[in-house]
């Protein structure tokens, strides 16, 4: 199910990358900026540097990329909040008696695998760089 992790991170993450003065990168100041509560912001911080995309100094405010925008891809940003492995689901049971519910999960399944390789390939051609150049 299509969810905006995914965006929330690009977001904190622009944020880090685009902002000078690293000791204003609190949580309360980045859920500002999001437009969120700074409990989910702490959560997607959380996330992101057990995924080894951020880094901070206990007892000093602030965040930092570990790695570099334009070596960060959006592929690497999406897997690191663990996103939905499936973009589409398919429905449950569909009835066996009909010609259509018989084959209907099978074709999806295959439909959708080839959208989610497009999508991936996608992700890993866009960097953290690529949405920065787009804000400036």
């Amino acid at each position: 199910m299509v969810n905006s992790r995914f965006s929330v991170a690009i977001h904190i993450l622009s944020l880090i990358a685009t902002t000078s003065d690293n000791s204003m990168l609190t949580s309360d100041f980045i859920a500002g900026s999001v437009n969120t509560n700074p409990v989910v912001v702490r959560r997607m911080i959380s996330v992101l540097k057990k995924a080894g995309l951020l880094t901070s100094q206990s007892g000093v405010a602030g965040y930092r990329l570990v790695i570099e925008p334009q070596n960060l891809s959006l592929l690497a940003i999406y897997q690191a909040i663990e996103g939905p492995e499936q973009i589409f689901a398919i429905h449950d049971e569909p009835n066996p008696a009909c010609a259509v519910g018989r084959k209907i999960q099978h074709t999806l399944e295959a439909v959708y695998l080839d959208v989610w390789h497009a999508m991936e390939k996608q992700l890993q051609a866009q960097t953290l760089q690529d949405v920065l150049d787009q804000l400036r």
